[in-house]
């Protein structure tokens, strides 16, 4: 089912990103990169210096040939034409970065790393406007919010998730993953899930850019709503046998795709739940106590409110794919005028997944 993209890399690829021009980077362990062609034919290759896996690659959506990569501790900034020398380079985080985001705007670029800190340069100026540091562990990723340039955010290793205003050092909001599942410890999920720690892997951004999702370690994709200067969470549903690696949100819908440990890829429309919820608040906390009311009393009879897939914790995907190896990186992009999913495994080949029935 799958196309491969091969030639281009001889490891494992670690992430993905496509231009709005159909150009797609990747980058991979022992600092390679590639640019690819919408039909799978390389166009350019980088080795950069001193070998630091590629782990975060970003093209700039107001000029499709600058290209941001994340290698090592550095950012460097290119020009796709023309690999073979940095437009800029950037050294401002102190351990190995693990994602990049860049604001509506374009004029800050957040870079998560190592040591739980996000670093937002100031791309104008070239320095660094903040330092957030909050995460106790490896923040995993980090995501600006569609039509909220000062806004973004971020998951990490200690099983937190935070909203952040750039306005302030401190962020707004933080949950720790682990306890809202001690509080469904009740749910009928299979026993073995539970062991599993929600360390947080990757979070995205609906387009309205008050909707995100996150993936976890313990197999469950959470969404979640900013409400002001918090959030609330929608959903948390499971379909994933291992860690979720990767949430991703379709361009302009509330389409989820997502990956796992499991080799799967799934997608998911929560559309439903996300304007259902938008047009009823009162009900929403009403469903929401009634919810954890069902878990705990699993015998009683509540498709009043809630419906028999809630009930079980289970909302099923739209598409189920058997990928067979670990995701690391998923996107969805349109090439030839159709939506397709992209993904990065650990072989040296990009899989593409056309998307034409949806």
């Amino acid at each position: 089912m799958a196309v491969k993209w091969t030639g281009g890399h001889s490891s494992p690829i670690l992430c993905l990103n496509a231009s709005q021009e159909g150009l797609v980077a990747s980058g991979a362990e022992g600092g390679d990169l590639m640019v690819w062609g919408e039909d799978g034919t390389p166009l350019g290759h980088k080795r950069f210096q001193g070998a630091d896996d590629v782990t975060s690659v970003l093209f700039s959506p107001s000029c499709p040939t600058k290209l941001y990569a994340s290698h090592g501790e550095t950012i460097s900034l290119l020009d796709v034409r023309s690999l073979k020398g940095s437009l800029d380079h950037f050294h401002v985080n102190e351990e190995e970065i693990n994602c990049l985001s860049l604001n509506e705007t374009e004029n800050l670029l957040a870079s998560a790393d190592d040591s739980g800190a996000i670093k937002i340069l100031d791309l104008q100026n070239k320095k660094v406007s903040r330092s957030l540091k909050r995460h106790s562990n490896i923040c995993s990723s980090v995501a600006f919010r569609p039509q909220r340039p000062q806004s973004l955010v971020s998951c990490g290793l200690d099983m937190q998730v935070m909203l952040w205003n750039l306005q302030k050092a401190r962020p707004l909001w933080i949950t720790n993953l682990q306890e809202d599942e001690t509080e469904e410890m009740e749910s009928p999920q299979s026993p073995g899930q539970l062991l599993n720690p929600a360390l947080a892997h990757s979070v995205s951004v609906a387009s309205c850019g008050n909707i995100f999702s996150c993936g976890a370690e313990d197999g469950k994709v959470r969404i979640f709503r900013v409400v002001g200067v918090k959030c609330e969470q929608e959903l948390g549903f499971k379909g994933h046998t291992l860690g979720v690696s990767q949430v991703c949100f379709l361009p302009e819908s509330y389409m989820l795709l997502t990956g796992g440990n499991d080799g799967k890829i799934m997608l998911w429309d929560v559309s439903s739940e996300v304007e259902k919820k938008q047009k009823s608040p009162t009900k929403h906390t009403h469903r929401k106590k009634t919810k954890k009311a069902a878990y705990t009393k699993q015998g009683r009879n509540t498709h009043a409110l809630v419906t028999d897939e809630e009930e079980h914790g289970k909302i099923l995907p739209k598409l189920s794919v058997e990928h067979g190896e670990k995701v690391n990186w998923l996107l969805s992009t349109k090439m030839k005028g159709y939506q397709n999913i992209l993904v990065a495994d650990q072989t040296s080949s990009v899989s593409v997944y056309p998307l034409k029935a949806f």
